[in-house]
């Protein structure tokens, strides 16, 4: 039964009987006989369809949330059974959005001292993409923002707070100010991050809020590409304060803070709400309160 709704919701998530039989390693008929089998055992259509995926049915709406609710669940159970009989082992997969994505080591290189048979997956994910991929059981953490967006049924925990800077050459005309306003970085030309980005979203409401409309000359989903522009000396861009750190400054570029008004988001990790937590999902947990208690000691 547990691979049978391991199969529905590959097929719900890709929307194609063939991807998900692709992405679940057997044939497609395999994975459309076990489909059927399941219509059968549960008694309703799941799947509209003829010869292509056309949706799920009203009925099958529904099991798909029991279906990841139980596979979750059966997943949490086998890797709470594994870790009693041979220590944590496994495979943690971690999503985070493109402005955190440099601190992941930061979470991952203790836990590996910790649990040295546990191997990785780090992807780079919208806020959006990560709370989706949690859902559909692709990813057992993610790094996003926690408080600019509505976060959905997950358990989260704060890092660290995220500031932002302005970055650019030092031949600007700003490259010695110790500040620079959110209506002077306004007047700028900049390469930023693409309209589906949560950071960018940020950065577009703040620049609105000074009379601005953010208009790039150059977008990108990675933040390394924006970098790379930065350094050829014609581009400025707002980034990050922690992923600037991480990057590294070398000359001549220059990083900004940006005040009037200085604004903050809060950066934490996500794992599915579930009770007993993964063991996985625990343990990464267990390292992010470290590491926050580090970034914000309590005097």
């Amino acid at each position: 039964m547990i691979d049978k709704l391991e199969f529905f919701i590959a097929v719900a998530r890709e929307q194609s009987f063939s991807r998900a039989a692709e992405t679940c390693g057997v044939t497609q008929p395999t994975l459309s006989a076990a489909i059927k089998q399941l219509e059968d055992t549960l008694g309703v259509l799941l799947v509209n369809r003829s010869s292509r995926f056309h949706g799920l049915t009203a009925e099958g709406e529904r099991v798909l949330e029991w279906a990841k609710r139980i596979v979750g669940d059966a997943r949490a159970m086998r890797q709470d059974v594994r870790t009693l009989k041979s220590g944590l082992v496994g495979h943690l997969r971690i999503a985070a959005i493109p402005t955190a994505l440099t601190m992941v080591a930061q979470l991952t290189t203790p836990f590996r001292t910790k649990h040295p048979n546990v191997r990785f997956s780090v992807r780079s994910m919208t806020s959006i993409e990560i709370l989706a991929a949690l859902d559909n059981l692709e990813i057992d953490a993610g790094i996003s923002y926690l408080d600019n967006e509505p976060l959905g049924n997950v358990r989260s925990l704060p890092l660290y707070i995220e500031r932002y800077r302005l970055v650019t050459f030092a031949d600007s005309p700003f490259a010695e100010r110790s500040s620079i306003s959110w209506a002077e970085v306004g007047r700028i030309p900049l390469c930023l991050l693409t309209p589906d980005m949560q950071n960018r979203r940020i950065i577009d409401h703040l620049l609105k809020s000074t009379g601005n409309e953010a208009a790039p000359t150059l977008e990108s989903n990675s933040v390394i590409a924006l970098f790379a522009h930065v350094r050829t000396g014609k581009w400025a861009s707002i980034m990050a304060e922690k992923l600037v750190e991480t990057l590294g400054l070398i000359e001549p570029i220059r990083s900004i803070p940006i005040v009037e008004p200085e604004v903050v988001h809060q950066i934490g990790l996500v794992v599915p709400f579930r009770e007993p937590m993964a063991p996985l999902a625990a343990a990464i947990f267990s390292e992010a309160k470290s590491f926050g208690a580090l970034q914000n000691p309590i005097d």
